[in-house]
């Protein structure tokens, strides 16, 4: 499929949208991706795997990143996109898998890079793959460690979803399986073994008790999170089972290192087997940093905390820092519904328009 850069950012959003790009199946969407790119003769290009990166260098004093990912999760019935208005108010949205996360943000990365030839500060566009799968997959995550001269900037911003707003930070994010051991025995005689999967009980109380944590950090009130998301555990319909694994999911606020979650996790789950199965860092917001600041009062904004995991992280890991800043409401992100009010992605298209004109 070829991509319009002339077209409005609602109606390349709706193409980008109709492009499936779960994540590992990025190849369609970034084909359409560079080759709309290498139009523009104002952007040098360079693709990596199917992630992508388009740059100005006009020499100006400082240079800002704005990243995007190409990926979504799998497909729930939602496929294509479609337009319709909201119940009530009339507000036009457009319903479709990505719209809110993040294609909407995708789209005014790349009108961006195609009407912005002479912004105020040199830019650099990365859209990338895989991001809504385990980090070692990570586009981004790749870029910083093989390539991080490439993503080294004065100040970035990442488009996922926010209202519209700027959201600052980012929650790390940690699975690990916690494994409860037992004995085989035939469930007809229950007594000669020991159920691993009653053994679990244990763990799920003391998620279900969990209290979690909520601590304000540069004004912003952050808010932790523990989940069992999977349970594993069976043999047959006629054996007790001689293992269990509950795979948990920690979301800590960003005072905290990846080896202080870690910690937390293992004292938590004390006499159990654990095991870290990915695991990413959180960012502080940075509000205090002048590039920062700066961007704040140029859109006229008030931050939030970011209650996910984003890939501001990886920029905090380089020194650069970083917010959230794109069209569609997180909680919309992965479900079913998921939808994008257009008047966000065009807000969001002016604002940054205007900042990098000057």
């Amino acid at each position: 499929m070829t991509l319009d850069l002339s077209a409005d950012v609602v109606e390349l959003t709706r193409q980008l949208v109709d492009i499936e790009s779960v994540s590992r199946n990025e190849q369609a969407i970034a084909d359409a991706v560079e080759e709309a790119l290498r139009a523009l003769p104002h952007l040098s290009v360079e693709r990596i795997g199917n992630n992508l990166l388009a740059r100005t260098d006009l020499g100006r004093s400082e240079r800002v990143v704005i990243a995007g990912h190409l990926d979504t999760v799998p497909l729930n019935d939602n496929l294509p996109a479609r337009f319709e208005p909201s119940t009530g108010s009339g507000t036009e949205l457009l319903w479709g898998l990505g719209s809110c996360d993040m294609k909407g943000g995708d789209a005014v990365i790349l009108k961006l890079a195609a009407d912005l030839a002479e912004p105020v500060r040199d830019l650099t566009f990365v859209l990338y793959e895989c991001e809504e799968i385990e980090a070692a997959a990570n586009g981004l995550n790749r870029l910083a460690k093989d390539r991080p001269e490439l993503l080294q900037a004065d100040f970035a911003i990442l488009m996922e979803p926010s209202e519209a707003g700027v959201e600052a930070g980012c929650q790390g994010t940690m699975r690990v399986r916690v494994t409860t051991k037992g004995e085989r025995a035939h469930s007809a005689r229950s007594w000669a073994g020991v159920n691993a999967i009653h053994g679990a009980a244990p763990i799920l109380a003391k998620l279900a008790a969990f209290e979690p944590r909520r601590p304000t950090i540069d004004g912003l009130q952050y808010h932790e999170g523990l989940n069992a998301v999977f349970i594993e555990g069976g043999v047959a319909g006629n054996v007790v089972p001689d293992a269990c694994t509950v795979t948990v999911n920690y979301r800590f606020a960003p005072d905290l290192s990846e080896a202080e979650a870690e910690a937390f996790l293992r004292e938590l789950f004390a006499g159990y087997d654990v095991e870290v199965t990915d695991s990413a860092p959180g960012a502080l917001p940075g509000l205090g940093l002048p590039a920062a600041k700066a961007f704040l009062e140029a859109v006229g904004a008030t931050a939030r905390p970011k209650f996910g995991w984003t890939d501001v992280a990886r920029f905090s890991a380089l020194g650069v820092p970083a917010v959230n800043f794109g069209p569609g409401d997180p909680m919309l992100a992965h479900k079913q519904d998921e939808h994008v009010p257009v008047a966000q992605i065009r807000h969001c298209e002016q604002v940054l328009k205007e900042w990098l004109r000057g």
